[in-house]
Formats: C-alpha cells, structure tokens, sequence
C-alpha cells in the first residue's frame, strides 16, 4: 500500500512516499480505506520528534482520515465491513489503510462526505470540550479566538458562534477576516496591526474577553491575560507559536480569573465514553447545518509535503486534507 513515512526525525522535507506493508489488525480494530486523511499541527510536531508521543522509527504520520470499513477484528461489535467513518490513532493516518480500535471510529451520517469527515474530528472535538466542559462558555459571552483561521481555531469561532457567544477572532490578512466573518465573527483584530489586548478592551468596553481560546502561546497568553473579563477563563490549547509561557501569579488574582489546561487525550483516556457522545453530537449538529466544519486545501497523497508547508505558513483557512481516492 501507499504511505507517507518518516524515516528520519526531520520537518516535512524528510517524509517520503512509498509501498509498505498494511499494518497487522489486532484485537478490538478495524482496518479503514483511507479515502481523505486531515493533517494536524501534530502531524509537524512528531516528524520532528517534538511532540509528547515519539513512535519508533520508521512510522506513518497522521491521526485522522474518513473512508470505508474493509476489515474488522471478531471482536467489534458497533462497526461493521461497509461502513463509512470517521476514525482517529495516534499516527498512521498518511496511507492507503489506517487501523483504528472501534472506540475510536465513528459512523458518518449520509450527509457528511468523507473530506468534511476527515476535516472535524480533532479540531472540533477539541473546541467542544474546551469551549463547553473547560470554559463554561454561555450564550451572550464575549468568545476572543486566537489563530482562528487555523483548524482548531475555526472551529472555536464555529462552535462559539453556535453557542450564543459574540466572538472576536485574531487573525492576519483581509482575507481570513472575511472567511471569519461568514462564520459569525463579530470583529477580527489583525495581530501584526499591534497589541490585540488594547482593541479586545476597546471592543468590550473596557472589560475583557469572558472565555479566551489560545492554541498559540508566547506572548499571545500574555497579552491574553491583559484583556481578560473578571472571572475570566483562558484555555491552554497548545503552543503553535513555540513558546510556552508563564504566567505571572498577580494578574490571575487581580481578576479573579482561571487558566484552564485542555487535554482531550487525557479526557479521552478517563473517560471515553463522553468523548464518544460528544462526537456524536458534533456529526448531529454537521448533519443539521448547525456547524460548518470547512476544508482549507486538498492535496493529492503525492504531495503530501506541499500540504504540511502550506499549513506550517499559515497559508490556509480551515482544515488542510490529503485525499488518496
């Protein structure tokens, strides 16, 4: 079969594509026709052996794809050979068959192709749960997005629209700003225009954001902390900007305000079952229109690296997909 491999720690230069071996199917898997896999800020991270999982060399990099169920282990009782889902591992997704257990694959409703599929999984789960179970975001909350055209921030800003929050979006360039306002964005600050904190306190009246979403780090989470509402709550996302930073103790205690660590793996291993309901509800409410999970760029397999560097630059809006049909 086909697979993008990382032979060696390096960024998406070093990847190659070739024939391997399918992967075996133990117990309590499915094995899934790759039709589209999504890449991931993790997808830069583990090649360069940066992120918290490091696989042994060599390893297929990607952890989410959507396509068709062609094998199951006798012991899978919720999927079945013919199915259409969405399914998510730790890597392995980047091939022409990726083996996922059963706990975490996911039928498609009829009306969610396999690129919208692929396109939600990690970045709108992440955001749920950040947004809903960490965050306590209520309707008529002011939501401020950092990197909100990236694939978790957009779907931030997609979810806190659909929860009833006023959301400000950080972002660069007049053309994020406008796919951003099609999402419900109320103001998008452009972040090379100055300090954000000053335009976030001057759109709030002077308050600050009620629940602010930082997958970036650096000095992101300071000015954060500067333009924050009292009782205010900021999520820790991730560190895209590769700084990860500290904050000063005073400033959570001058506003009484929280800073919120968000794991879904950690949720995920504690308590799988509520991370199952949850995509659940997501597949729902995409079904429904709810929420518009949108797909950046496509890139055939072989161009698997031109995909990564585009995303690496920031070059897109949404989520980049890698298509093997």
């Amino acid at each position: 079969m086909r697979s993008i491999v990382c032979e060696d720690w390096g960024g998406p230069e070093k990847l190659v594509l070739k024939d391997i071996d399918p992967p075996s199917l133990g117990a309590g898997q499915v094995r899934l026709k790759v039709s589209v896999a999504a890449i991931t800020f993790v997808d830069l991270l583990m090649p360069r052996g940066k992120y918290q999982i490091k696989p042994d060399l060599p390893f297929t990099p990607g952890s989410h794809a959507a396509g068709d169920v062609i094998e199951v282990a006798d012991d899978v009782t919720n999927i079945k050979v013919g199915d259409r889902v969405y399914g998510f591992a730790a890597w392995g997704a980047l091939a022409d068959e990726m083996i996922v257990d059963e706990s975490a694959c996911f039928v498609l409703p009829n009306n969610v192709n396999n690129e919208v599929g692929a396109a939600y999984g990690n970045g709108y789960a992440t955001s749920l749960y950040a947004l809903r179970d960490r965050g306590k975001l209520q309707p008529g909350e002011t939501l401020l997005v950092h990197g909100a055209a990236g694939g978790v921030g957009l779907a931030a800003v997609d979810l806190g629209r659909a929860m009833g929050a006023r959301v400000i979006a950080t972002a660069r360039g007049a053309e994020k700003a406008s796919v951003l306002r099609t999402y419900g964005v109320e103001a998008v600050i452009d972040y090379t225009d100055g300090p954000f904190k000053d335009q976030v306190n001057v759109l709030t009246d002077g308050a600050g954001a009620d629940v602010i979403y930082d997958p970036v780090g650096g000095d992101v989470f300071d000015q954060s902390l500067r333009c924050i509402n009292w009782d205010g709550r900021l999520l820790v996302i991730g560190f895209a900007g590769g700084t990860i930073p500290q904050a000063p103790a005073n400033l959570p205690l001058l506003k009484s305000c929280s800073i919120v660590g968000v794991s879904l793996g950690g949720y995920r291993q504690r308590d799988p079952t509520a991370v199952r309901d949850m995509h659940g509800i997501l597949l729902s409410w995409i079904a429904e229109g709810r929420i518009r999970p949108r797909v950046a760029a496509r890139f055939p397999v072989a161009e698997t690296i031109e995909a990564l560097q585009a995303m690496e630059n920031r070059e897109t809006i949404g989520r980049v997909i890698v298509t093997f049909d």
